[in-house]
This record gives C-alpha cells, structure tokens and sequence, in this order.
C-alpha cells in the first residue's frame, strides 16, 4: 500500500525515468565480453530472447510476452478485454509474489538512445534502420553499440526485459570490434542498471570514463550506480562533476534527484525548472516535465502535477510516464474514474509492477462487483512479469517485496527484501525491509530500517506511513502519530490503498 514513484516500475530509485536522448546486463562480472559474439544482426535476432529452459517454462511469462504483444498490436482495445485473454492464458491463477515509486520507482529505465536511432521517433523503425545497415557493415562497431542501446531502450519502453540478451550481444559485439570502446562501455553500464546489477553498472561507467571522461551517457550512469548503491555523498560529487563536463538534460535530471533525496525539495524543482525552460526538443519537454509533475504530486500539490503532465502530453501524449504520473494525480485528487481509465492505458501498454499494483490497489479501492478479482489479476500479472524478469538477469528482488509484502506471500517479501538489502544500503531497500518485516509481525526488528529509510530527509510519504505505523506496533505512540500526521499532511493522496490505512491507525491512535 505505498506510493510508487513512476520509476519504481521494476526499475528502483533510479532517476532513469523513461529519459531523453543522451548524446555522445547483467553480465555476470564487469569483464568484457566472450569471443561468441554474434556477427550480424540475424544471428543476434535468430539468438532471440533468452527464457526460461523447457524443463523450467512458467505460463506466468508466456502471458506478459502475449499481453505486451497484444497490447501494441490493439492499443485501442479495451482493458477487459486484455483481461479476458490474460485470466484463461494465467492458468491456475499466478498468486502475486512481487510489485517504488515508480517509487521505484522507478525505475530500472534506461537513458534513451542516441536522436539517430529514433530516426523519426519510432524506436522500432529505428532499430529496423540499424539491423539493416550492419548487415551490410557488420564491422561497424558504433552501430552495433547504439542497436545494443536500442535494445536497451526497447525492452523499458515495451516492458519487456527479453530484450536485454539481445542487447548483450550487441554490446559484446561491438567491443570484440573495438575492445574498451567507450559507447560500447556506457551501454554496458546501462544494461548493468537496467538489470539491477549496480555494482557493475559502476564498473562500467568507470571504465567509458577512462575511455572518454566527457560521454554523457557514462556520467550520467555512474550517477544512477552510486544512488542505488546507496552511495548517496558519492553521487551527489558525481552529479556536481558532471555537471561541469557535460551540462544537459539528463545531468540535471539526476542532479535534481540527487537534491530530493536529501530532502531539499527547493533545489530540485529549481533545477528541474530551469531545464524545463530550456529545452525544445518534444522528447525533453515530456521529460522533464513529467519529473516536475512527480515532484508535484510526491509534495501533495496535485494541481500543479497535473499541470505539468498536461505539458509533457502536449509534448507527446503517448509518454507513459506522464499517463502513468496524471492517473495517479487524478487518483489523490479524488478523480479515482479517470485514474482508472488512465491506468488502464498504461498497464495495456507496459504492464510493469509499479502500475499493475497501482491499478490493483485502484480497483480494490473504489469496490464495485468483480474489481476484487479485477484487482488479483493485477497482482498475478506483477509476478509474472518479475518471473520474466528473472529469466533474462534481472534481480528483481525488491519489486517482489514491495508487492508481496502486501499482496502476496509475506514470507516471500521478506526474503526478497532481505537479499536485496544485502547488496545495497538504499533509503528504498531500508522501507522494503522494514516494511516487509512489519508484515511478518517482527515490528522491533522493523523500526530501525524505518527511521533509516527517513534518515536523508528523503520527502516520502509511503515512508512515513510505514515509519509511523511500525512506531505505534513497538509502542511508540506519539512518535508514531507524528509521522503519520506528517505522511498524510505531506501528500494526502500517496496510495489508493495506504491513504486510507493511515487514516484509520491514526484515528485509532488518537
């Protein structure tokens, strides 16, 4: 029942929000590639997506790859119809395992790919235009460092990680041509994010910095590594650093974020405006203002969030980040039908955790006949996806317990946050745990990763909500009531589900 930001979609704190163009996976270590590298593009495609073995197959991911088929074939079609489809292919009835921010919000997106590839906007006709040219140049070891990007880009647009061996291959293509080339490493350090390996993702952007210590793409995923890393001082010198080499878009996004994690709002709307008003491209106005549109809504000022999501989709109204962002803002501000509708769109389109609980939470909420079995195949559909996610390298631990923890199996979340939290000391990964450990009814244990989840500062009001509902079960009653004050005075819409949750344990502490 916490507030996601958009991010948080199977893609963790991560300021990636579904970016703009940066000019300039997990592998299982930070080595370069093997020798086996496809040599054209049909031996990559004919390589396909890696799944899961025949003896291992699970129905829960043939589903989202049919759903997300379906949804770009049809996007006008209607949801339940989606639905209908989804209830007989989810056999047996998948129970919920997984779904921040995004919060993780959100996210792991990828910085987008280099203007070229988009041609037109029309990332797939991009990658079509690349896959023809190396098969006539399949030495170009550029291109095959931008198709691996492409790819990259690819599977978060579609929410289809399937899409990450085939970007590994590009990628380790690309550096068998040219070892240690810098495009080829940035991509590698983004494909490491994408799949949640941060540590690796470091290492990478480490190792494109030493090549080139001005692309853009490497500094801004260094950025990204050491925040979730929890490295929060660390990527505050590396936002500030690259803000000196290569000012843009995309640093001052994460520049911005860096800021909200401590707790100063002001700056980060400050810097977040300021690139607003500097950019002209349709990609960076949607962009950016779908951030300043999230920071809006995670402070409570639903007016202006929409606001700024009405920008964005002047800009471009099929970016789902800002049609995920204005249904949730809808939602706080008491509109819970549009929410809805707009939820809808989004999960037809990119049935990622962070909206599939969120529209699962919706339903439950609102309570008309057949949302409570409308709302569980929601929460199927988010364990689905992180099955598929796990069959092509994505750790996705933490999206399993911020879902299960309320809408699957409670011991399930508990040993996904547990893991997660052993490799990385985030303010996210400190409310998985706490929150997971609450459910489990062990709220003692639970309290100190509570208060470190606010201990930066960090705005959250699905933190506080936790924070203050873990204080009253160890009998801390009047700190427990203040945080949960300021949860709801800070953004009294954060949940459809948490809200009102809060409501009730602070009338009850009263």
């Amino acid at each position: 029942m916490g507030a996601r930001r958009q991010d948080d979609d199977g893609m963790d704190e991560r300021t990636a929000r579904g970016e703009p163009a940066v000019n300039d996976g997990p592998t299982e270590t930070a080595e370069d590639p093997p020798a086996s590298a496809p040599t054209t593009p049909d031996d990559l495609a004919a390589s396909g997506p890696e799944t899961p073995s025949a003896d291992g197959s699970d129905p829960r991911v043939a589903a989202v790859r049919r759903f997300t088929a379906a949804g770009r074939r049809r996007r006008a079609a209607q949801l339940m119809g989606c639905a209908a489809l989804l209830a007989v292919a989810l056999t047996g009835g998948a129970i919920a395992l997984g779904a921040d921010r995004g919060a993780v919000t959100v996210p792991a997106a990828s910085a987008a790919v280099d203007p070229g590839v988009l041609g037109g906007g029309d990332l797939d006709a991009g990658i079509a235009a690349l896959q023809a040219h190396l098969r006539s140049q399949p030495q170009d070891a550029g291109s095959w460092a931008t198709l691996g990007l492409a790819y990259v880009e690819q599977a978060r647009t579609k929410g289809d990680p399937a899409r990450y061996p085939q970007a590994d291959k590009a990628l380790g293509r690309s550096l068998a041509l040219v070892p240690d080339n810098d495009q080829a490493l940035a991509g590698r350090a983004a494909l490491a994010a994408a799949r949640h390996d941060f540590t690796d993702a470091l290492t990478y952007a480490d190792r494109a910095l030493r090549q080139n210590p001005y692309s853009e793409r490497a500094l801004s995923s260094r950025i990204d590594a050491l925040v979730e890393l929890g490295r929060y001082a660390e990527a505050s010198k590396a936002a500030e650093t690259a803000d000196a080499r290569k000012p843009g878009v995309p640093v001052f996004t994460r520049y911005a974020y860096v800021h909200e994690l401590r707790g100063d709002v002001t700056t980060a709307h400050r810097v977040l405006a300021q690139a607003l008003a500097g950019t002209t491209s349709p990609g960076d106005i949607a962009y950016v203002a779908t951030q300043l549109g999230q920071l809006a809504w995670s402070q409570g000022d639903d007016k202006s969030a929409l606001t700024y999501y009405a920008r964005a989709l002047a800009a471009d109204d099929t970016y789902l980040p800002a049609l995920e962002g204005r249904a949730r803002a809808q939602a706080a501000s008491g509109d819970r039908a549009a929410a809805i509708r707009g939820m809808e769109t989004v999960v037809s389109r990119y049935p990622l955790p962070g909206p599939l609980v969120e529209l699962g939470e919706l339903y439950e909420a609102r309570g008309a006949a057949g949302d409570r079995e409308r709302a569980r195949r929601q929460y199927a559909l988010v364990d689905a996806w992180i099955a598929l996610a796990r069959a092509n390298g994505v750790d996705a631990d933490l999206d399993t317990a911020l879902a299960a923890a309320d809408h699957g199996d409670k011991a399930a979340a508990l040993r996904a946050a547990r893991a997660e939290w052993a490799r990385r000391h985030t303010v996210h990964t400190a409310d998985a745990l706490a929150w997971a450990l609450h459910v489990n009814g062990r709220d003692a244990e639970a309290l100190p990763y509570a208060r470190r989840a606010t201990a930066t500062g960090y705005r959250n009001a699905a933190f506080l909500y936790h924070r203050g509902v873990i204080e009253l079960a160890t009998g801390h009653r009047l700190a427990g009531h203040a945080s949960l004050t300021s949860a709801l005075r800070l953004n009294p819409g954060f949940s459809p589900l948490g809200a009102a949750e809060a409501r009730k344990a602070l009338e009850a502490a009263q």
